[in-house]
C-alpha cells in the first residue's frame, strides 16, 4: 500500500466530530477508524498496540533497538476526526497528477471552482500531485494526512529492523476539532518523553506556539409578540445577538487577521424572536491581549443587558487551551531536532505560530512537550481543502529523520 492509497482509504471513513454531543468519541465513524488503525498497526508488526476501551484512543510502541545508550522515547500524535464545519460523509477524492497552477474545477455540474485568485498560495504547487474534493464535502487531510504519515513512518521502522532507534510512541486521538482531543489522554501510559503532533499545513511548517483559546456560548432571551403590536414590547432575540456582534471589533475577525493577531470568531448562530443562541471562539497568542479580549467580550454582554434589560443576554466563557511557547522554551532541543530533520531532508523549515489549536498545545501543559509539524495539506475545513502528495511524502521522510536525530 502506498502512502496515497493509505490516505485515500482513511478519507473513506466519515469521522466528523460533533460539539453538541457529549459522548466520547461523539460519532461512531471516529471509533471505526480508530479500530481500523489498531488492527493495521498489529498487522504491520508493531509490538505493543493497545486501545482505550472507553474513549477509543489508540496507543502503540515500537521498542528501542539500540540498547547501547539511553535514548528518550519520542512520540507522534495525530487525530482522526474532521471538522463539523462541513460534511465528511461520502468524500470523493480526485487526484491531479500534474497541477498546472490554474483554477481547479471541483464540480462542473454545481459550478464549484477553487480559484487561484482566492487561494494564491496554491500556485506554488504547480507541477505537483494534488488530491482535491468534488466540492460537496471537505477532504479530511486535517488530520488524516497526519495519520497516514505516522503510519507510513511506523511501517518503515517495522520493516527496517536493523536501523537503530530509540523507543517510538504512537497515538491516535479523537475529538481534536471539538477541543476535547486529549481530555482523557494517558500521558504516563503513552510513555514518551517528548512528542510531536503531525497536524499542520504546508511543508516545512513547524509550530512551537499556539493561540490562547476560549470558547463562548451566548443565549439571548427575547419577548415575542405579533409584529403589528410590537411597539415598545417586542425584544427580538436575534436582534440582541446582532447588536452584540456589532460591539466586537470588526478588524478582529479571522478574515482580517494573520500572524500573531488574535480574533473573535462567530461559529454558530441560530434561533428566533423568542430565543436565540450563538457560539464564539476567542483567540490570541499574547497572554495579556487574550485576557483583554475576554474582558471586552464580557463588557459587550453588560452593554447589551444595560440596553435591553438584565438577563436578556447570558454568556458562558471557558478557556480551552493556552500558548505552549513558554513551556517549550524549557526544552529547546524538541524544536531544534525537528528543524535539523527538515534541513537534512532538503526541506526549508519555517517556524510559524499556528493559528489554530492542536492536541499538542494541551499536552504540553500536561507535561509532554509537543510542538506541531506540517502535513502537506491546506485550505482545511471546507470544500477547497487539498493534500499535496509530494509534500505528504516529504513529511514522511521528515518523521523518519526525526527518529534518527533523537537516536544520535
Amino acid at each position: 500500500m502506498t502512502a496515497l492509497e493509505r490516505f485515500m482509504e482513511y478519507v473513506g471513513f466519515d469521522t466528523m466530530s460533533r460539539s453538541d454531543i457529549d459522548s466520547y468519541p461523539s460519532t461512531q465513524g471516529q471509533r471505526e477508524l480508530l479500530d481500523h488503525l489498531r488492527e493495521q498497526l498489529r498487522e504491520m508488526g508493531v509490538a505493543d498496540v493497545r486501545q482505550d476501551r472507553h474513549f477509543g484512543y489508540v496507543y502503540a510502541t515500537i521498542p528501542a533497538n539500540d540498547l547501547t545508550k539511553p535514548l528518550p522515547a519520542i512520540g507522534f500524535i495525530a487525530h482522526v476526526d474532521t471538522s463539523e464545519a462541513m460534511s465528511g460523509r461520502g468524500v470523493k477524492p480526485r487526484v491531479i497528477d500534474d497541477f498546472d497552477g490554474e483554477d481547479i474545477v471541483l464540480n462542473a455540474a454545481l459550478g464549484i471552482v477553487t480559484r487561484m485568485e482566492d487561494f494564491p498560495q496554491m500556485r506554488e504547487l504547480k507541477g505537483k500531485r494534488l488530491v482535491v474534493t468534488d466540492g460537496t464535502t471537505l477532504l479530511g487531510a486535517d488530520d488524516k494526512a497526519g495519520v497516514t504519515e505516522i503510519m507510513e513512518m511506523a511501517q518503515y521502522f517495522c520493516t527496517h529492523p536493523n536501523e537503530k532507534h530509540g523507543t517510538i510512541c504512537i497515538a491516535f486521538t479523537a475529538e481534536e476539532e471539538t477541543g476535547r482531543g486529549v481530555d482523557y489522554f494517558d500521558v504516563a501510559g503513552f510513555g514518551a518523553h517528548y512528542a510531536y503532533t503531525v497536524d499542520g499545513g504546508e511543508l516545512g511548517d513547524i509550530s512551537g506556539e499556539t493561540f490562547n483559546a476560549a470558547g463562548a456560548k451566548l443565549r439571548a432571551q427575547g419577548r415575542s409578540v405579533h409584529p403589528g403590536d410590537a411597539y415598545g414590547v417586542m425584544i427580538n432575540a436575534l436582534q440582541v445577538l446582532t447588536d452584540f456582534h456589532a460591539l466586537l471589533p470588526e478588524k478582529e475577525r479571522p478574515e482580517h487577521t494573520r500572524g500573531h493577531e488574535g480574533f473573535y470568531h462567530l461559529t454558530q448562530l441560530q434561533g428566533n424572536v423568542e430565543t436565540a443562541a450563538a457560539e464564539y471562539i476567542i483567540r490570541d497568542h499574547d497572554d495579556a491581549k487574550f485576557e483583554e479580549k475576554k474582558a471586552l467580550f464580557q463588557k459587550a454582554v453588560e452593554q447589551i443587558n444595560a440596553k435591553y434589560g438584565e438577563g436578556t443576554l447570558t454568556a458562558d466563557v471557558e478557556d480551552q487551551y493556552y500558548n505552549m511557547r513558554g513551556r517549550l522554551a524549557a526544552h529547546p532541543e524538541v524544536m531544534q531536532k525537528a528543524i535539523t530533520a527538515m534541513k537534512k531532508t532538503a526541506v526549508v523549515p519555517r517556524e510559524e505560530p499556528i493559528r489554530g489549536g492542536t492536541d499538542g498545545a494541551r499536552l504540553t501543559f500536561m507535561g509532554l512537550p509537543c510542538p506541531n509539524l506540517c502535513t502537506g495539506g491546506g485550505n482545511f475545513h471546507g470544500k477547497h481543502e487539498y493534500l499535496c502528495v509530494d509534500e505528504m511524502e516529504a513529511t514522511i521522510e521528515i518523521l523518519k529523520q526525526l527518529v534518527r536525530e533523537w537516536a544520535e
